[in-house]
């Protein structure tokens, strides 16, 4: 049971890293001495010292490092990449045993830290509360075993089961469904994740920003599905407050600071590849119906999170359907949010 408790604090920890450490994974570790947390630390920013490094810095006293073992969600690094390898420390300062929640599928990685730490006579445990850590780097390990980002798909809709109202040719403006508690969520989401995706008409319908403006944190890439360039060039979505990447069928508008890529037949699997070109290990997905539903049926999704509201519009565009049954059900304000996984 010791080793749950402190593999529990590892994921407390990494979490904190979230919307940050990004391309790098989730992971917190703590040092235990003596059945006594006497360090810890995370992964705070990509580019940074990783979480072993950061719990054994915070040991006030190094002497008893050698007395002392380790803990970490994600199997420590073996490789040089922008910082040295965390197995690699660990081995320096002696520690005895070293405690790991699941194995790292990166190719650099996997296994090698283990190795190398057993080869120096460290005492390794793996596979410890392996499903919650797995589950914690869900984005990371999609993108690296899939080939692709993970896919996250959210609306908000009626009690009558409407996600937009009915609309004339002209009629552009948002018609908010949920309230402000869950708005105020969705920005904490975005914040979260690499970048957000939506479709040409829920661009040209909403003249969305698509930022976190609700709270302080960092704006997700913009992701603008646009085959035909409808969507206007002095739109919200091609301002300056996030990087935005353009998907089109036809020579784009350019403007010097944004990236396009020419797609023709099935988009959606050519969206994903560029995606994985560029480091994007995760989206989330508020497009309208159409663009959610071509998700769904293309099998291109791994969560989705929906709001429920107590509105009814009484005619309108029906809200996706999802072919699962709901995992979790909360409370947001005056909404109810639904969340299905994928699996």
């Amino acid at each position: 049971m010791e080793h749950e408790v402190f593999m529990q604090r590892c994921l407390e920890l990494a979490l904190k890293g979230l919307g940050f450490a990004s391309p790098n994974p989730l992971v917190g570790s703590v040092v235990v001495h003596q059945n006594k947390i006497i360090g810890e630390g995370w992964h705070k920013k990509a580019g940074e010292a990783h979480a072993e490094v950061n719990a054994i810095e915070n040991v006030k006293d190094k002497s008893l490092l050698k007395e002392s073992s380790i803990y970490v969600n994600l199997e420590p690094c073996a490789h040089f990449g922008r910082t040295p390898p965390c197995s690699d420390l660990i081995i320096k300062h002696q520690l005895k045993k070293v405690i790991i929640g699941c194995k790292d599928p990166f190719s650099k990685v996997n296994g090698k830290g283990i190795e190398k730490l057993k080869n120096a006579g460290i005492e390794v445990v793996i596979n410890v509360i392996k499903e919650e850590a797995l589950f914690l780097n869900r984005r990371f390990f999609t993108f690296h075993n899939k080939k692709r980002p993970y896919i996250i798909l959210k609306w908000a809709q009626t009690q009558d089961g409407f996600i937009d109202k009915k609309r004339g040719a002209h009629q552009k403006g948002q018609n908010w469904i949920s309230g402000e508690s869950a708005k105020r969520l969705v920005h904490l989401w975005r914040s979260q994740e690499d970048a957000i995706l939506v479709g040409a008409q829920t661009a040209i319908n909403d003249n969305p920003s698509l930022t976190v403006r609700e709270l302080k944190g960092k704006n997700p890439i913009r992701l603008l599905v646009d085959p035909n360039n409808r969507v206007a060039k002095d739109w919200a979505i091609f301002n300056d407050e996030a990087p935005t990447i353009h998907f089109h069928k036809q020579d784009p508008y350019l403007k010097e600071d944004l990236k396009s890529f020419q797609i023709s037949g099935d988009i959606i699997p050519q969206v994903m590849a560029a995606c994985y070109q560029n480091d994007i290990q995760s989206i989330i997905v508020e497009g309208g119906a159409k663009t959610l539903s071509h998700f769904i049926e293309s099998n291109f999704w791994d969560e989705a999170r929906v709001f429920n509201s107590n509105k009814q519009f009484g005619e309108g565009l029906s809200a996706p359907k999802l072919p699962i049954i709901a995992t979790g059900n909360d409370s947001i304000g005056d909404d109810q949010l639904f969340t299905y996984f994928n699996l």
